[in-house]
């Protein structure tokens, strides 16, 4: 199982030192990834009724993760930069595939794009994109990306995109570049059959955001079923969870570390928000203790 971290934006701020020292710790504590969260807009609550939950609001500091990731990429020389997720429906699809090819190369192909439709309709709004096409526009927009990313003219006709002739360049490093798809929430249940049935078609890894137990068990056999069914490589196919460190004790992550493991998780995000911190530096110390208790 790949150990990964994700980045506290909300938390770190706009901490230029904090980010270089949280980012260069990750990698010389031997974290296998940085995975980094995306809103472009943030809504004020108080204006926006018909949303029921606000995960982040206008108060919120989240950083551009394409601009955030070109800073992080200088600064490291081996962990992976993983997105988790772009919002991908609500931006132009060849402006998304070439600033994921730049990061890609300005990375060394470091990159792992992960990608979802989002639960913030004000954002789509604000965007200039339509909210109720989002998930079937998803699929044509990976489509146009992994051509973009594997062929340097592209024509290409469909219900949302029209390419003439044209291409990217410079292309990725990957080629194509992995795609993950985020879908499922902490506050709900599994997401619909179709919605896995996508991700089994179309994606390289699934982002679940479920905690430990049942439902995220028989979602992950569903998933799995579904990989099969499309005739694919369940062994090439990765599962990536958010571990919160938060209000659980070193013997806790252990357990339940090794309960992912035997679910069948590849990959794991320590998420060391939550617990009240006010540095990066303690960040940085709960990335170490998680290490330390892990072995290694």
């Amino acid at each position: 199982m790949r150990i990964g971290v994700q980045f506290p934006t909300t938390e770190i701020g706009t901490d230029i030192a904090g980010i270089r020292d949280f980012a260069q710790a990750a990698e010389e504590l031997g974290y296998d990834h940085i995975r980094i969260l995306d809103h472009v807009l943030g809504a004020d609550p108080q204006q926006h009724p018909e949303v029921p939950h606000f995960a982040y609001t206008h108060e919120s500091v989240i950083h551009e993760p394409f601009t955030l990731m070109s800073f992080l990429a200088a600064l490291t020389s081996r962990v992976e930069l993983a997105t988790a997720i772009i919002i991908l429906p609500q931006r132009q699809t060849a402006l998304v595939a070439k600033q994921a090819a730049e990061v890609d190369v300005l990375s060394g192909g470091r990159l792992r794009l992960g990608i979802g439709v989002g639960w913030n309709p004000v954002e789509y709004e604000a965007l200039g994109e339509e909210w109720h096409t989002r998930g079937r526009r998803c699929e044509e927009q990976l489509d146009v990306m992994r051509l973009l990313w594997t062929q340097n003219v592209v024509n290409y006709s469909g219900e949302w995109h029209r390419i003439s002739h044209a291409g990217i360049n410079p292309l990725p490093i990957q080629r194509p570049i992995p795609i993950w798809l985020g879908a499922g929430s902490s506050r709900g249940p599994a997401p619909p059959a179709s919605v896995m049935r996508r991700i089994a078609r179309h994606a390289d890894g699934w982002f679940p955001l479920f905690p430990l137990g049942d439902p995220v068990k028989e979602a992950i056999e569903q998933v799995n079923r579904h990989v099969q069914e499309a005739g694919r490589d369940l062994t090439t196919f990765g599962i990536e969870v958010r571990f919160i460190l938060a209000g659980k004790e070193p013997e806790a992550w252990l357990r339940e570390a090794h309960a992912w493991q035997e679910l069948g998780v590849t990959h794991l995000s320590v998420y060391t928000s939550g617990a009240q911190f006010t540095s990066p530096q303690q960040h940085i110390d709960a990335m170490r203790r998680f290490k330390d208790t892990m072995g290694e």
